[in-house]
């Protein structure tokens, strides 16, 4: 063999045991290389449930297209209790003057932080239109307050109960417009927890409250589902007494509809020369509920009532859950 050149034959017999050597690895497989796994297959478990679908409120529809009677108010809405369902409105989202109405957000938030037993003292109270007539240093329960605000609109006892929450009447009412931001009521605000917006002098305040007639409703929706507030603008007539039974206090309810339209059980009259006439009206009749609110009206008590007739007049509740029935 010269050299320099290759040696072909050695070559050769390299390259033939390294393919020998990979025909023995692929025709004999060792088992570190891979493994057969058997498996059997496991349904996964179950388990059943009872679950019913939500029941959801019947609809009320409009039968005989009859539409409402003419009104003076200003604003006006007709809401479906159960539903929620505005069943009639007026320029329902244009803010005005509430007036007293602004007492159920005082007595919705008062309730919830005092104990109907709490009781306060009367002192530095100055007196403004509707009033229970407290006596200075006169110590009265919550309850008794609360029956003076929702009854006999009582701006003194509303008074009374702001300015011994924490932070005083100031902690009050921004306890109020947190209470409406949490009802979703957007286009509401509170300035006093009366509702007076002028002062002694009768000249328009320069911070006074403003709401709307479907925040109100919406409000008052609230309040007819609490049972102690719900009684409360519901009574007609009470006389409660301060802690030691000696002072008595007759508080007369000026919704003059809970003596006379059938079915009315609340919720909140208002009135100031620049509001006009106010009313949050609730009605029950045939298991149903409406609730109305009149703002700037001229005429709160008839249009009132002729809305609660035109709604259960002109209306029947659908069912709009198939495997649940009407009442």
């Amino acid at each position: 063999m010269k050299k320099g050149r290759p040696n072909f034959t050695i070559l050769k017999i390299k390259r033939a045991s390294l393919f020998l050597l990979g025909m023995v690895f692929f025709l004999f497989p060792s088992n570190n290389w891979y493994s057969i796994v058997q498996a059997t297959y496991q349904p996964p478990k179950t388990q059943a449930i009872n679950l019913e679908p939500p029941i959801v409120a019947d609809y009320p529809i409009n039968f005989t297209e009859i539409l409402v009677p003419q009104l003076t108010a200003r604003s006006a809405v007709v809401i479906d209790r159960d539903s929620a369902v505005v069943m009639f409105a007026k320029d329902e989202q244009t803010q005005l003057l509430p007036a007293s109405t602004v007492k159920l957000m005082t007595g919705l938030v008062a309730l919830e932080h005092y104990g109907l037993d709490n009781v306060l003292v009367a002192k530095e109270i100055n007196f403004q239109g509707q009033d229970m007539e407290l006596g200075e240093n006169e110590m009265i329960s919550v309850e008794s307050l609360l029956y003076g605000v929702l009854v006999a609109s009582a701006n003194d006892a509303a008074t009374l109960l702001a300015q011994n929450y924490p932070g005083g009447t100031e902690g009050f009412v921004k306890a109020m417009n947190k209470k409406a931001k949490e009802l979703n009521l957007k286009d509401t605000y509170f300035a006093n927890p009366t509702g007076l917006d002028n002062d002694e002098e009768g000249n328009l305040l320069s911070d006074y409250s403003y709401s709307t007639s479907l925040d109100l409703a919406r409000l008052a929706r609230v309040i007819m589902k609490d049972p102690i507030l719900g009684e409360m603008v519901a009574t007609t007539q009470i006389t409660v007494t301060n802690v030691t039974g000696k002072i008595e206090h007759h508080l007369y309810n000026i919704n003059e509809l809970l003596h006379w339209l059938p079915g009315m059980k609340g919720v909140k009259t208002g009135w100031t020369e620049e509001a006009g006439e106010c009313l949050i009206g609730y009605v029950e009749r045939d298991s149903r509920g409406v609730i109305t609110v009149i703002l700037g009206s001229e005429d709160r008590f008839g249009e009132t009532a002729r809305l609660v007739d035109w709604a259960f007049s002109n209306h029947q509740w659908q069912a709009t859950n198939p495997s649940r029935q009407g009442p």
